[in-house]
């Protein structure tokens, strides 16, 4: 739910007009980035708070009932297709090229998805990069076994950076002075992930990746080649918040944020 913060950021650029040729959504940041495409400001507030405590969108109930704390029919069927539309038309036509980051479960390495259609199995692709281990099911898609793309590429930028991209808005959900320790929940997983050892090596090491690629995004920031927008301190907020006053709060931050570095956005984007 920390992606909240990232749609507040992602409204404001949209409201602004400022366009990408390419974006890249890693959990979270696949599941709520992909309205940027499809062009559907504030559809991300809109339908967390409306769910939020709706035992279906996420729940113990879901997990134990489904496999899967965010449910998955309700999440990428029931929602964008019934109760909160999504604007696959908009999505296909937008001439951004939108990815999404997973993690092969057998290999142990990241895959980068390009999604085109926003519909069928780009919807369960999205649902892979943000299928957090010990709380949801293995996602099957296209002869894969895939989960969360934080498990392997939390901060992809560098690989964007290799596909071409080479000025880049990175939205983080972490202040600019965090750390990642390992991983409290890293036991539990030796035993859920212990199918795939070698996803599981890569949980091992995961914070060390993760502060590697957290420094590089400053790093680059200094150097002029990209923008690293995130919070001025931690959102406290639980990954499963069923407030939506709280949401709300985390929503306006990222607004916040992004408003002020407006001006900077733009002279960057057009240099």
């Amino acid at each position: 739910m920390r992606g909240m913060f990232t749609a507040g950021v992602c409204d404001v650029l949209m409201e602004h007009g400022i366009k990408f040729d390419g974006a890249i959504g890693v959990s979270a940041g696949a599941t709520f980035g992909c309205n940027y495409k499809s062009h559907q400001i504030g559809r991300v507030i809109r339908y967390n708070k409306r769910f939020a405590r709706n035992w279906r969108y996420c729940s113990l109930r879901s997990l134990l009932l489904t496999g899967d704390l965010y449910g998955a029919d309700f999440c990428y069927n029931v929602i964008p297709n019934k109760l909160d539309l999504f604007d696959y038309d908009t999505f296909a036509k937008d001439p951004m090229r939108f990815y999404v980051v997973v993690s092969d479960c057998l290999t142990g390495e990241p895959i980068y998805k390009e999604l085109k259609t926003g519909y069928g199995t780009d919807l369960t692709w999205m649902r892979a990069s943000a299928s957090m281990p010990l709380v949801s099911s293995v996602v099957k898609v296209d002869s894969y076994k895939l989960l969360d793309g934080g498990m392997t590429d939390s901060i992809p930028l560098a690989k964007f950076q290799e596909m071409g991209y080479d000025k880049n808005i990175v939205i983080l959900t972490q202040p600019k002075d965090f750390i990642k320790e390992p991983d409290s929940l890293i036991k539990p997983m030796r035993l859920s992930l212990r199918r795939y050892p070698k996803l599981l090596a890569k949980m091992e090491n995961r914070h060390i990746d993760y502060n590697r690629q957290h420094d590089y995004a400053f790093q680059q920031e200094k150097e002029g080649k990209a923008i690293v927008l995130c919070p001025e301190k931690p959102l406290g907020i639980s990954r499963i918040e069923h407030n939506p006053d709280e949401l709300q709060r985390c929503y306006e931050a990222g607004r916040q944020v992004a408003e002020k570095r407006l001006e900077k956005i733009k002279l960057f984007l057009e240099s």
